[in-house]
């Protein structure tokens, strides 16, 4: 077998233009529970809707063969009406494939809200643990020795995965009455993975590494029904440029928003998307949102643009 096109697909799908190993994102906002499990959702921060479902569709690098693509489906409930400690619960699932190589994850998670009351703020400490199937399709391989046992049968592992968070949110009084600061900290794989696939040969080995996230942001909510939402996103692996990603949404009086932002990386993103049911008086409603990515760094122009499809229903109960 041909062990460089192995190793490049296997760190392609590992990793991203900064060796990120896990799944990237432009809408970090809808997928926060994902990357902290001890998050609120942003539904509950800047809707009020404490039940949450969700899905999304990324195709990153469209101009490049083989390449990345992740899909999500998550969901969430946060108990409400309580003092002392609120609890939220849910889980995800994720799809992730490059070329012959790929995973899918299957998670829950329970997190432990502290609080006089939920809807005011709380610290939230959580918990997520799953297992991941990593594999390897053998027939998308190119083979430089015949009946090669790497490239002749398909390669899968299973494996435990485990991720921790804490998360902080508040609203501020004063002038900022009903606005909110939120943030956290987070290692959303704890466990680190040491994926050997073997043949009659040699083995072949790679690491999945901590990867270390931190946010924060605020809400700023207007008479008119709008709100200003600007955040920032750290990003940290070992032995890898610390990525710093900034963004600004803007929800209008109607049911449209927009946002923009820009990254360490070299990356600019720009997002919409449109709300159906909550200016119209519904208890719950639909959000549909696009990101668009674009990379100016001396990787990104040559690989394509990256394109991201969220929805996400949500309630209060």
């Amino acid at each position: 077998m041909n062990r460089f096109t192995l190793l490049f697909y296997l760190l392609l799908a590992a990793t991203g233009l900064t060796a990120q190993q896990l799944s990237l994102f432009t809408q970090y906002r809808e997928n926060t529970t994902l990357i902290n499990p001890a998050a609120v959702e942003s539904d509950f921060l800047a809707y009020g809707q404490n039940i949450s479902f969700g899905a999304s569709y990324r195709a990153q690098w469209v101009g490049l063969d083989n390449a990345p693509t992740t899909q999500t489906v998550r969901g969430t409930y946060l108990a409400t009406g309580m003092s002392g400690v609120a609890l939220q619960a849910g889980g995800h699932i994720i799809n992730d494939q490059t070329g012959p190589t790929g995973f899918t994850g299957f998670y829950g998670r329970i997190a432990g809200i502290v609080t006089d009351d939920p809807e005011y703020g709380g610290f939230s400490v959580g918990l997520s643990a799953g297992f991941v199937q990593y594999r390897v399709r053998a027939s998308e391989l190119d083979l430089r020795d015949e009946g090669d046992l790497i490239g002749s049968v398909d390669q899968s592992q299973m494996n435990p995965d485990v991720g921790v968070g804490v998360f902080f949110y508040k609203a501020i009084g004063g002038r900022f009455v009903d606005n909110y600061i939120y943030g956290g900290i987070s290692v959303p794989q704890v466990l680190g993975l040491d994926l050997t696939f073997k043949d009659d040969q040699n083995d072949f080995t790679t690491q999945r590494v901590r990867h270390y996230y931190g946010l924060l942001g605020f809400y700023k909510f207007f008479d008119n029904g709008s709100f200003l939402e600007p955040s920032v996103w750290v990003k940290y692996v070992e032995n890898a440029p610390t990525n710093v990603d900034v963004n600004l949404r803007y929800q209008l009086p109607v049911a449209l928003w927009i946002g923009a932002g820009g990254s360490t990386a070299g990356t600019v993103h720009l997002e919409t998307g449109f709300v159906l049911g909550e200016n119209v008086g519904f208890d719950n409603f639909v959000r549909l949102g696009y990101g668009y990515d674009y990379s100016f760094s001396s990787f990104g122009p040559s690989a394509g643009s990256t394109h991201e499809l969220n929805v996400a229903f949500s309630f209060f109960n």
